[in-house]
């Protein structure tokens, strides 16, 4: 059973010096070196690679945001000049490593919505390319990968019929995964050789050179050892309540919002602004999560934190995922029942939307619970 313990961020607590913040970048800086080491031994992430490349730039990731997220939330402590050179750098490379996997997930949310929402059957993707098969983030290739759908679904002796009331969406879906897919495909395709580009970039080669350099020596500042910490995690934690408290909560748990999925199937191509609050609440919610990281030497877990961001990353999933549906949704000349089910999948995502704000509604306003 989890067991309450003292919030690590409570002014009252036993003070925490900088000697902390510098032990926990050293440990930051270490793991980030480790992973770079992982992934240029597998080859780097490459589309498709082995499961040691990815897990590698997921490490990356993660070691490059919690460098990033301390120098920002322990400004006062640290070398003003070194930390605002390199905390945007580790947010370029942060991101820059994201995309692919991004798409990829975005793609496979879509397809399996589809599947749910039409009855129709839509193959993963292969782990392998045969080399007589036609090329990536082609027409071919997406009809290929959506049509091959029936004959797998009769050998299995579930021809996937729809109902009679999936008979529209239907009619539609297998080319509106055929469009997802094509599209989605090239963008993440896209997004690999940016990776690669990045990773073999001076400006990837500086931020591991001043990573390396972390890992020996922390740059703080002459008056750090005078500065405690916990005030500037109790100021993480402020600015996350307050943005907390400016989203409508009451209205988290409605099904359906009308506002959102109009704006969502309008010739405007900018995010819904109701979307913004949230996902700025996300990284307010990890900024808070690794200050309690770097007050208790990453040793505490705080549950509502985590379900809190689990909600929020299934918000911003959706939020992007119907985002995508509706860009697919305004390409020139595409049929109207291919136009439909892509209407279908964007309303679907947004109401995935209103259930993940719910549950963050629901987890928010628990107690705060710990386990050591």
């Amino acid at each position: 059973m989890a067991q309450q313990h003292l919030d690590p961020t409570d002014p009252t607590a036993g003070a925490v010096t900088a000697d902390a913040l510098a032990g926990y970048l050293r440990a930051q800086a270490t793991e980030f070196l480790r992973a770079l080491r992982q992934h240029r031994e597998n080859g780097g992430a490459a589309a498709g690679g082995s499961e040691a490349s990815v897990g590698a730039a997921r490490a990356l990731r993660r070691s490059a945001r919690r460098i990033s997220a301390s120098l920002h939330t322990f400004r006062p402590l640290l070398d003003p000049d070194w930390s605002e050179r390199i905390r945007p750098e580790l947010a370029w490379l942060s991101g820059t490593l994201a995309l692919e996997h991004a798409y990829e997930a975005r793609l496979e949310r879509l397809l399996l919505a589809l599947h749910r929402l039409s009855g129709a059957t839509f193959p993963a993707q292969a782990g392998t390319v045969d080399a007589s098969a036609p090329a990536a983030g082609s027409r071919a290739a997406g009809a290929a990968r959506v049509g091959a759908a029936a004959p797998a679904g009769a050998a299995s002796g579930n021809p996937g019929t729809p109902t009679p009331d999936r008979g529209n969406l239907t009619v539609g879906a297998a080319k509106a995964g055929a469009l997802l897919d094509r599209q989605l495909t090239l963008a993440r395709t896209r997004a690999h050789s940016t990776a690669l580009q990045a990773l073999g970039s001076s400006r990837f080669h500086a931020v591991a050179d001043n990573i390396a350099v972390l890992a020996s020596e922390v740059p703080l500042s002459p008056t750090a050892t005078t500065i405690p910490l916990h005030p500037l995690a109790a100021a993480a934690e402020d600015r996350l309540r307050d943005a907390v408290s400016a989203l409508p909560l009451v209205t988290a748990g409605h099904p359906y919002n009308a506002e959102a999925l109009i704006h969502g199937l309008s010739p405007d191509p900018s995010p819904h602004p109701q979307d913004a609050p949230w996902h700025q609440v996300r990284l307010l919610l990890r900024l808070h999560r690794y200050a309690r990281e770097v007050l208790r030497n990453g040793d505490c877990v705080d549950v509502r934190l985590l379900t809190t961001g689990e909600a929020l990353d299934r918000h911003r999933d959706a939020s992007e995922a119907a985002a995508a549906a509706a860009q697919a949704a305004r390409t020139p000349r595409i049929a109207p029942a291919t136009a439909y089910a892509l209407g279908v999948l964007h309303a679907d995502q947004r109401h995935e939307v209103e259930a993940a704000r719910f549950a963050f509604q629901q987890a928010w306003q628990k107690e705060t619970v710990s386990t050591a």
